[in-house]
């Protein structure tokens, strides 16, 4: 009896120890739907400087084909080749290595390198193809190039419109042909900046968001939209029928 007494203890006892230990699963992320974490600390915006006048400023040469429609200024510095213009259509001004221009570039080397500065306890590392995911204020990373593919990306600001995210790319950028940029709980196109190490493309009728950042240079195929700004540092921008719309 007293045998049958002591095991029936040790019994309830295992099933109290048992009961209070911690799981070593990883816990859930449900404030995001995709599970990427929802980050505690928020990023300040990247002041652009003069650079926050133009839609289009490149380093080399811009050349569009077809009906491309840009709303803002289109800027190049130091080249001087520009084509497309008409047909192409400028709401804005075209500022050809001039002055403005040339303080612009200065401006953008200093916000490019603002943004690829930037750390973070809770910096969020993204890889590969970030198609379906969505994203929450803050500052995300790649240490190699970054695709939009799969499905759709959204970024949603909880409500916050003066909400900023900071994308950093250590190297290129591909968006394939229909992917869209989302915005939700508030997000603005404005307070989106995707810095990108080399090159940047964007398929064809792929709607994109955000200020574009480019090391090198920005290519546009067929029907793409922008609305923010497309700023490339060394080299150029290609454009073919597109609408760009600085924000």
């Amino acid at each position: 009896m007293k045998t049958k007494m002591l095991l029936t203890t040790l019994a309830l006892v295992s099933v109290v120890l048992l009961s209070g230990c911690k799981s070593d699963e990883p816990t859930k992320n449900t404030d995001n739907p995709n599970g990427i974490p929802v980050q505690g600390s928020s990023q300040p915006t990247v002041a652009l400087g003069a650079s926050s006048n133009f839609a289009v400023l490149a380093g080399s040469a811009i050349t569009s084909t077809g009906a491309t429609n840009i709303t803002g200024d289109l800027g190049l510095s130091p080249g001087t080749s520009c084509g497309g213009f008409p047909p192409g259509i400028i709401v804005g001004t075209k500022l050809i290595n001039t002055i403005e221009s040339t303080t612009a570039k200065l401006d953008l080397t200093a916000a490019y390198n603002d943004a690829a500065g930037r750390t973070s306890t809770d910096i969020v590392t993204l890889s590969g193809n970030i198609g379906g995911l969505t994203l929450t204020p803050g500052l995300y990373k790649t240490t190699s190039t970054l695709a939009l593919s799969s499905g759709d990306l959204t970024f949603d600001a909880k409500g916050n419109a003066n909400a900023v995210f900071i994308i950093q790319i250590a190297s290129s950028l591909t968006v394939t042909s229909g992917r869209k940029v989302i915005l939700a709980g508030g997000a603005s196109a404005a307070n989106i900046f995707w810095q990108v190490g080399s090159s940047a493309t964007f398929g064809t009728t792929s709607v994109f968001k955000g200020t574009i950042m480019a090391m090198q240079s920005i290519t546009f195929e067929t029907g793409a939209s922008l609305t923010g700004r497309a700023l490339a540092r060394s080299a150029g921008i290609v454009m073919a029928g597109n609408v760009i719309v600085k924000q």
